[in-house]
């Protein structure tokens, strides 16, 4: 990516701060970015990042191909300018209560975005674009724990443990979903369906622990799994660690 590129993406992810950056010379656009972005994230949203193409947001839009380029430079910028766009979606309270009511937020927050834009689990993001949103979320998320007791360098990585969490988890829910939707049967009959074979194949006294775990399980859930109540046990487990974390370095005990 040449730097200009990068230099123009970043005033279209602050254009709001910036003021809107011109296109390129030609016709006047039809579209404002701002249209170009939300009809970006509608086309995510019903196909899904490995489906999503510049064609199909020009088609949304009634424009040529060609015209998007006048707006962004490219695919992977646009879907920089939609990342951040959703990011700025949700409020961001101030912050109030105890210390494992705000980290619970914190994931929840993350949890209830992926669920709206699951293809936003889909972003490849080991250096993502800063912009507006993106930044205002994370001041939010320090912000949860500034004054706990963790250094400047434990609070980024609490912010990216809670955020890896959830979306792993939230991976999971939206996997499970997708699933049952493509399959037209739940997990419950989809069981019903296999366990004959799978109960020859598995005879109790050859999985004794995971043949009762998996039984417990099943008769809880009624489904191969729950994602949501994995990620509340987990969120809580996790909480539970860095309380302790705390509680281990405000004493000074670090057997």
């Amino acid at each position: 990516m040449e730097s200009q590129d990068i230099d123009r993406t970043l005033g279209l992810l602050w254009r709001r701060t910036l003021g809107t950056p011109q296109g390129s010379r030609g016709p006047k656009q039809r579209a404002t970015i701002d249209e170009v972005v939300r009809a970006a994230i509608a086309v995510a949203d019903e196909e899904g990042l490995p489906a999503f193409s510049m064609r199909k947001v020009a088609d949304r839009l009634g424009l040529k191909l060609m015209s998007i380029y006048t707006y962004v430079p490219g695919r992977s910028e646009l879907i920089g300018l939609m990342v951040d766009e959703v990011a700025g979606e949700q409020e961001l309270p101030p912050h109030k209560g105890p210390l494992r009511q705000r980290m619970t937020r914190v994931a929840e927050q993350l949890w209830d975005e992926f669920h709206r834009h699951p293809w936003l689990l889909q972003v490849e993001n080991s250096r993502p674009w800063i912009g507006p949103n993106i930044s205002d979320r994370y001041e939010w998320q320090l912000a949860a724990i500034e004054g706990a007791g963790f250094t400047d360098l434990q609070m980024d990585q609490v912010v990216t443990l809670l955020s890896g969490f959830t979306a792993g988890m939230a991976r999971a829910s939206v996997d499970a979903r997708r699933t049952a939707e493509r399959s037209g049967i739940s997990d419950a009959e989809w069981w019903e369906i296999n366990a004959p074979v799978l109960e020859r194949v598995m005879p109790a006294d050859a999985y004794p622990v995971s043949g009762r775990v998996g039984q417990a399980a099943g008769a809880e859930y009624n489904a191969i799994g729950d994602p949501e109540r994995t990620f509340r046990f987990g969120l809580d487990r996790i909480l539970d660690g860095l309380e302790q974390f705390l509680t281990v370095a405000d004493t000074g005990d670090h057997r």
